[in-house]
């Protein structure tokens, strides 16, 4: 199925705070509801990103950027629409902006008991961390992961 990649749109927010609450927060409660994803979406250092289809979004992204670090708060496929490239594209989008912004590396959170986003974040290149016990409201533990964009040699230069 074809799609494009672009920045989302205030009247994105419902739906992706939908997707959020269905494919990502499950079981956990909802929290990224379409007020917090709207805030998201007009923040200057924070960037939203559809896979739009001509059916509508596929898919989207949610990374904060910081100093020397991003943090890719979510990522979430609607499951007729994995494993078609659109979480690869959408993660691919966003690390070449980190890496045009000077960013050393992206990191996030997974579900400790979500092999396969951990296995699709490592086919990227994240290594994993430590667990955090507890992480998703005092209910779910996570693994820490981290994709290093610039190595510790490189980042040990910089002004």
């Amino acid at each position: 199925m074809d799609y494009e990649i672009e920045l989302a749109r205030p009247t994105d927010a419902l739906t992706l705070g939908q997707m959020s609450r269905d494919l990502v927060e499950s079981g956990l409660g909802w929290s990224w509801k379409p007020s917090r994803i709207l805030s998201m979406i007009q923040h200057p250092d924070v960037v939203v990103i559809v896979a739009r289809t001509r059916f509508g979004v596929a898919g989207f992204a949610i990374m904060e950027f910081h100093e020397t670090r991003a943090h890719l708060n979510l990522l979430a496929v609607k499951p007729t629409q994995r494993r078609a490239g659109i979480g690869r594209a959408l993660v691919a989008w966003l690390e070449e902006s980190a890496r045009i912004a000077g960013i050393e590396g992206i990191y996030l959170e997974v579900r400790v008991g979500n092999n396969d986003a951990q296995a699709f974040y490592k086919s990227l290149g994240f290594t994993e961390g430590k667990v955090v016990k507890g992480y998703y409201r005092g209910r779910e533990s996570a693994m820490t992961m981290l994709r290093e964009l610039m190595s510790p040699e490189v980042a040990s230069q910089r002004p």
